[in-house]
């Protein structure tokens, strides 16, 4: 019989920080490196839902999160290139979070992750 060491943790967190934290965990599963700047974008838009593309790089850099629209613009581009947004429509872009990420935005959010890591023998 293997031994596991567990570890529980129970945390209250506020909704931005547990969109944040869900954000995070996709990335660090699916090893996506973003800045700061970049979980703060993705956590707006998570909250604020499908957004059409020049409004909200206007209302990111009133947020101070990017210095300017051209670089909230191109934050989510790159956030496109590693499949964290979906922008569709050609002349007004709208842009939302992947659905296939499964962000939980609406409501309490209970988050119930298991992990396990397995420690292999050496021959």
């Amino acid at each position: 019989m293997a031994v596991v060491n567990r570890v529980e943790k129970k945390v209250k967190m506020s909704k931005d920080e547990i969109i944040k934290y869900q954000i995070l965990t996709h990335c660090f599963l699916n090893n996506i490196q973003i800045s700061k700047s970049d979980l703060d974008c993705l956590c707006e838009l998570a909250k604020k839902g499908m957004q059409e593309l020049t409004s909200f790089c206007k209302d990111i850099s009133e947020k101070k999160i990017f210095k300017s629209k051209q670089s909230a613009r191109n934050a989510l581009t790159k956030a496109e290139k590693k499949n964290l947004i979906t922008k569709n429509g050609s002349n007004k872009k709208t842009i939302c979070i992947n659905n296939d990420i499964n962000i939980q935005t609406e409501g309490n959010i209970f988050l119930d992750f298991k992990m396990l890591g397995v420690e292999t023998k050496e021959s």
